[in-house]
């Protein structure tokens, strides 16, 4: 079984996260942090700053760790790494994405998100200011 190694960004802005919506692949029109594949010899963070300037056209900078998450799809294993981070310059733009909406703490549960990303959303109940 293939195991992916992922980094995913929790864009904080005024007490929001960004969520985007897949625009491709076998999880479309899901919601999920946007972020993707660690290139081989590549840091976790520069992946992830390379990933949303790929996907969102914007520079972030990765602030500090947040939580691992390994999922068990039929297909593949994931291993996905999960940062907060913050946008440096830019706005982020919808290249790779269907939609993207900043939630607060109470609209989490508003989108269908992708199964592994629900162990984000539980972390950011615990872990967001309301």
């Amino acid at each position: 079984m293939k195991t992916l190694n992922v980094v995913a960004a929790i864009i904080k802005k005024d007490n929001r996260i960004l969520a985007t919506k897949r625009g491709y692949g076998e999880f479309i029109n899901m919601w999920e942090f946007p972020g993707g594949k660690i290139e081989e010899n590549e840091s976790k963070k520069d992946a992830l700053i390379r990933e949303i300037k790929e996907e969102l056209d914007c520079v972030i900078k990765p602030t500090e760790f947040a939580l691992n998450v390994e999922y068990q799809y039929p297909d593949f294993y994931l291993k996905m790494s999960c940062f907060w981070a913050v946008i440096e310059s830019g706005t982020p733009k919808l290249l790779e994405h269907n939609d993207a909406k900043w939630l607060s703490k109470s609209e989490l549960d508003s989108v269908e998100w992708i199964e592994a990303d629900i162990q984000i959303i539980d972390y950011l109940k615990e872990n967001m200011e309301d």
